[in-house]
């Protein structure tokens, strides 16, 4: 593992490719860690001729955590969002780009080709709009735009994203029984549900470092970020914008909303897919990512970066 310091914290990635190759960030989703941007998904990117980095976000892994924090209450925030007030929270989704954008100043990295799942990629659509010097290209998967008419998520599926863990380290056969039939639930019945890979990367998880105040800090930044449809409407970069049709948790309307909101973007919605990326779709959303990034005219010039 390596760590670099962005933006006055520790972020922690890996990458896979040579250094000399046009970089795609991946970003990822609430309170995951950058595994689950899994390596044989990363390969595909490699295969195509990109250097593929991807980090753990603030407040999870081996990054920084924000545990001086206590955890956010949820009841107040609501209402004072509901009062039309801002609350005070430890970070924002700005703040969260901001570590990307550093994260990439560390490693030398001028431009980067940004891909970003869920939470994540609220943040890529950040980067995007504010720092569109920066992003050579936005992918935005199963993610959203703030807009208070779409659709949320039903009840069933936010009482269990809500609900609190077992400790792992007292129950940890309580917490991944909780853990996987949630993964079970968001999953698309598209295709088939591994419940042995699931376990393994929970368990890992767990063991480079389990965080559940940090994913409450994070749906703090998200429940603040408010409605981002005029800054999605100056992102520049080519933009893919690709959902799951059977997404429970950000329901597919969340897509089509994002397609809308940037100019000239593209939108791929895939039958049978929920809030998950299926190993069987790797290949294909590796492709459609290549045929983004392709409009940037990025290739074969690859002078897009200082390499490290």
């Amino acid at each position: 593992m390596n760590t670099a310091t962005a933006n006055g914290i520790e972020l922690a990635w890996d990458s896979f490719g040579e250094s000399a190759d046009v970089p795609i960030l991946l970003v990822a989703g609430l309170g995951t860690q950058r595994i689950r941007w899994m390596e044989p998904f990363c390969s595909e990117l490699t295969c195509l001729g990109y250097r593929v980095i991807r980090f753990d976000n603030r407040d999870t892994g081996g990054s920084t955590h924000f545990d001086a924090y206590a955890p956010p209450d949820f009841g107040r925030l609501a209402a004072e969002l509901m009062a039309g007030q801002r609350p005070d929270v430890p970070y924002t989704l700005d703040d969260m780009a901001a570590d990307a954008i550093a994260l990439l100043d560390s490693l030398g990295i001028e431009r980067a080709h940004v891909v970003g799942r869920s939470m994540g990629g609220m943040i890529a659509q950040v980067m995007a709009s504010e720092q569109p010097s920066r992003v050579l290209s936005l992918t935005s998967i199963m993610s959203s735009t703030g807009n208070p008419a779409l659709p949320q998520a039903t009840p069933e599926t936010l009482a269990m994203m809500m609900r609190p863990s077992p400790d792992p380290a007292a129950d940890p056969e309580g917490f991944l029984a909780q853990r996987i039939a949630f993964a079970r639930h968001i999953a698309g019945r598209g295709y088939p549900f591994d419940e042995a890979a699931q376990r393994g990367l929970l368990t890992e998880e767990v063991r480079r470092g389990y965080a559940p105040n940090g994913a409450a800090r994070q749906i703090a930044a998200m429940a603040v970020a408010g409605d981002r449809r005029e800054r999605l409407a100056t992102i520049t970069a080519p933009t893919l914008v690709i959902h799951g049709v059977e997404d429970p948790l950000i329901p597919l309307a969340c897509g089509a909303d994002t397609a809308a909101s940037i100019p000239n973007a593209a939108y791929m919605p895939i039958d049978g897919m929920g809030h998950d990326l299926p190993p069987e779709l790797y290949r294909a959303v590796a492709r459609a990512i290549d045929g983004v990034a392709r409009r940037a005219q990025s290739f074969p010039d690859k002078g897009v970066q200082a390499g490290t």
